[in-house]
């Protein structure tokens, strides 16, 4: 078994094709992914993928072998991170990565933390999807990172804010006049849903609907903020998303809370616990001043 199994497994696992697998994120042929696949699937005794006219998905075994080659090669990539960090002078470098649309609250909160030791370091910034964060800390690419609380990765996790969920529509529609919408206000409309990228927050809506018996089959799944407003407002549809949408919201998109206790999701911040950086020691030590209101 080679590590380009492993690579060639997650990326078919997380996009659910070869075909896409192969073209958007392998740059081969489908053919020669399948065989690698195969040769994977030989090596390891059982069957990874179950097979369909709609795509491939994991099966049981499949899904238990995921995270074992996440961590795999999480660990590959941080060897080599380790390595070329060595090489090179010594320098003092602070990565921060940012779920992306919570920069605009956390980013200004972390330079304070940071601002006794930013005449010493370079800090760099930059957002992605929430897994994408986590797989950066477990590669040893970022230092810190705000996001969700991701399974499958060996991180450490603190919780900095808890977030309900709101509902998104478009401003002018029907139930834009309500104070508060129910989850049974949902049947019949075009439902607008986070996908498995997104999956803690995926699982948080799902337990919510299923908590309150509506079964709903998404138009649409996205993977970020932007998209979900995009569709939000292009389909006429319902999206539930974490409340600091309200930061982001373009004149055609509306929120209103939901009516009851809103399900929460946990915005973290998540760590490297082999991170043997003397300023993320820093700043975990501050920590309690990131989540202190100013003048507080």
């Amino acid at each position: 078994m080679e590590l380009r199994h492993l690579r060639y497994f997650v990326a078919v696992a997380e996009t659910g094709s070869l075909t896409v697998a192969a073209e958007q994120r392998l740059f081969t042929s489908q053919p020669s992914l399948s065989r690698q696949i195969r040769d994977l699937e030989d090596q390891v005794g059982v069957q990874l993928f179950s097979r369909s006219a709609r795509g491939v998905e994991l099966t049981a075994a499949g899904k238990a072998f995921l995270d074992h080659a996440r961590l795999a090669l999480a660990q590959v990539d941080a060897a080599a991170e380790a390595a070329r960090r060595a090489a090179l002078p010594e320098r003092k470098v602070f990565a921060l990565g940012f779920l992306t649309g919570q920069e605009m609250t956390w980013l200004p909160r972390a330079m304070q933390v940071l601002r006794d030791e930013l005449p010493n370091i370079d800090v760099t910034v930059s957002s992605y999807y929430s897994p994408d964060l986590a797989d950066a800390l477990a590669r040893g690419k970022l230092d810190l990172g705000f996001l969700r609380a991701e399974p499958g990765f060996d991180l450490e996790y603190r919780v900095v804010s808890r977030e309900r969920l709101i509902v998104l529509m478009p401003s002018d529609h029907r139930l834009a006049g309500r104070e508060a919408i129910r989850a049974q206000d949902f049947v019949g409309e075009p439902f607008v849903m986070a996908s498995n990228k997104a999956r803690v927050l995926h699982e948080v809506i799902e337990g919510y609907l299923r908590e309150h018996g509506v079964q709903l089959a998404p138009e649409h799944t996205v993977d970020n903020l932007a998209m979900a407003m995009s569709l939000v407002a292009s389909t006429r549809g319902l999206a539930l998303m974490p409340e600091y949408a309200n930061n982001l919201l373009p004149w055609s998109v509306v929120s209103r809370p939901l009516d009851g206790e809103a399900p929460i999701v946990d915005l973290v911040v998540g760590y490297n616990r082999a991170n043997t950086s003397p300023t993320l020691k820093l700043f975990l030590s501050r920590l309690d001043e990131l989540t202190t209101p100013a003048g507080a």
